[in-house]
């Protein structure tokens, strides 16, 4: 709770002692209070104002964060820090401040640059039991204790019930050196926000995360999510390393959402996390993941060279326990320890369903721990997952040797269709066991491996496609045989973070490409034949027209 001073005293005058200093002639020129268009107060805070003046004006600034605190802020009022300048501290908006989300209180810079907030053992800002607030273009750092327990800025409702706290904008923050960067909390019994979107934000060199939402023990038989309509967008995490001391839990990831109905990431970059992560841990980091939700997309992101202290997870995007009905969509993931793309439960519970994991690229993954492969679906219980039109490229590391694609027992109506999956040498698949038509549906899919084809199926070890359709009865639609094992002539082409449709000028990775259409002509699956929506756009953002040709990236239409 946040502890409120009363503060009672004249107001500084125009030459204070800062500008006695320096020799005071004349006065500054009178700058009028800036009234608020949203109906409230403006305050000012500068390392040369005074806590006992009105902090209305430049001339009659704050000078610390702890004066701030001692105010009750109303709807509308806005917090002005000056730019470049340091403020040691911390902000504390409690129950009873703010609450308006048609009139939010502002905290934010003025001047030229970002004003910054350095916490000492303590959160940068907090936000607790209210809303209706703006949070932008601030920078908040924490020390060795922060790092440890606090976070940077926190989002907290420990309201009884499900209440939803309306309306959190967290945009141009700059955050790093605590336990979590961005951490957003519900409560036991399912409060929580909604109408929250982190726009725009670096994360970095925190311990646990870069950004965390997370809310009650989930309940398979009644799901209760504490937030609602959660957006993150451009927001990059790196360097978030994860605490080797903590064998318990995972900890070291980019960006991950828990307890969320209706939440998106797109746009954003998670890399270099998770690299001092406990050795002992049961459970790993992640670059981009979601766990305990619904609804959930993640799309146009990019996760690279993520890690794991341990023996598992480290990978680039995740689908973890209890999410269903959720998209992952025309995102890059590459040079990560883990799998490039996870779908996972640990709990046959059958919560995890409906999802999809289509148009993605996925690269050089799975370099430390063959377990995982390029796509992975495995754990108690995954169903009715659809994983299509993907581009998986899995290249051996040393005696690592993980595959494009694992498939793990407890699955249950997934289907796999028109992806190119090609290898240096790895399996193709690794399936661990004989699956069914009804558990898996392999349909219309690339198996190239010009060093040698090597699929595993149960106990099977296969040499060619035909030997194994056969054995198997997978790529087969009715008496039609589908997939081939054709050189796709993949081809390194430059690829934004942005995604399609959105501005591919800048470069990150190469991307896989095919340019033999032809060689693949036939091999398809038409994907309204099998009653799978196949989407908009390809990765790259071209319309799709007609039903599309295996890959994540298609033809480009001809001039």
């Amino acid at each position: 709770m946040r502890r409120r001073n009363v503060y009672r005293g004249a107001v500084l005058g125009l030459c204070g002692a800062a500008s006695l200093l320096a020799g005071c002639s004349m006065p500054a020129p009178y700058v009028p209070v800036l009234e608020n268009p949203r109906g409230g107060r403006t305050f000012y805070l500068s390392p040369d104002g005074d806590d006992e003046a009105d902090g209305r004006t430049l001339q009659t600034a704050w000078q610390t964060l702890r004066r701030v605190d001692a105010v009750r802020l109303k709807p509308g009022d806005r917090v002005l820090l000056r730019g470049g300048a340091r403020f040691p501290g911390t902000l504390s908006i409690g129950q009873g401040d703010a609450g308006n989300a048609r009139k939010p209180v502002v905290i934010e810079s003025y001047g030229t640059g970002r004003a910054a907030i350095a916490a000492v053992g303590s959160h940068g800002i907090e936000v607790h039991n209210t809303s209706g607030i703006v949070i932008r273009n601030l920078v908040l750092t924490g020390n060795v204790k922060a790092f440890r327990k606090q976070d940077g800025i926190s989002l907290v409702s420990d309201l009884p019930g499900r209440r939803k706290l309306p309306y959190v904008r967290v945009t141009g923050v700059d955050v790093s050196g605590f336990r979590n960067g961005i951490r957003m909390h519900g409560g036991p019994g399912g409060s929580g926000f909604r109408d929250v979107v982190l726009r725009d934000c670096t994360v970095h060199n925190n311990q646990e995360a870069g950004v965390v939402s997370d809310g009650p023990a989930f309940d398979a038989t009644a799901p209760v999510y504490a937030h609602e309509d959660i957006t993150v967008s451009k927001v990059t995490a790196f360097r978030n390393d994860g605490d080797p001391r903590a064998a318990d839990r995972n900890t070291g990831s980019g960006i991950v959402l828990g307890s969320v109905r209706h939440g998106v990431v797109e746009d954003s970059d998670a890399h270099a996390n998770g690299k001092s992560s406990s050795a002992q841990a049961a459970e790993g980091p992640e670059g981009i993941w979601t766990y305990d939700s619904t609804r959930m997309v993640l799309q146009r992101n990019v996760a690279y060279a993520n890690r794991t202290g341990s023996r598992v997870d480290g990978g680039g995007f995740g689908l973890d326990n209890n999410v269903s009905h959720s998209l992952v969509q025309y995102n890059l993931s590459y040079d990560n320890d883990g799998a490039g793309f996870l779908a996972y439960s640990a709990v046959p519970n059958h919560a995890h369903t409906g999802n999809t994991i289509r148009y993605n690229i996925s690269r050089d993954n799975a370099r430390k721990l063959e377990d995982y492969g390029g796509i992975v679906a495995l754990g108690s219980w995954v169903s009715n997952l659809a994983i299509y039109q993907n581009t998986v490229l899995a290249t051996a590391h040393g005696s690592v040797r993980a595959p494009a694609l694992r498939l793990q027992p407890n699955l249950d109506a997934v289907s796999v269709r028109n992806n190119v999956f090609a290898t240096d040498g790895p399996p193709l698949v690794a399936a661990g066991g004989h699956f069914d038509t009804s558990e898996v549906a392999m349909q219309g899919n690339d198996y190239h491996a010009p060093k040698g084809w090597n699929l595993e199926w149960g106990d099977g070890r296969y040499t060619d496609l035909a030997a194994w359709r056969q054995a198997s009865g997978q790529e087969l639609q009715g008496p039609r045989a589908t997939g081939t094992s054709a050189d796709p002539c993949l081809t390194e082409v430059p690829v934004s973070t942005n995604g399609p449709g959105v501005g591919r000028t800048g470069t990150r990775r190469g991307a896989l490409v095919t340019r033999c259409a032809q060689a693949l002509a036939g091999a398809a699956v038409q994907l309204s034949t099998v009653g799978v929506d196949p989407g908009p756009v390809d990765y790259f953002g071209t319309p799709l027209t007609g039903s599309p040709a295996i890959g994540a990236v298609q033809p480009a239409p001809k001039a």
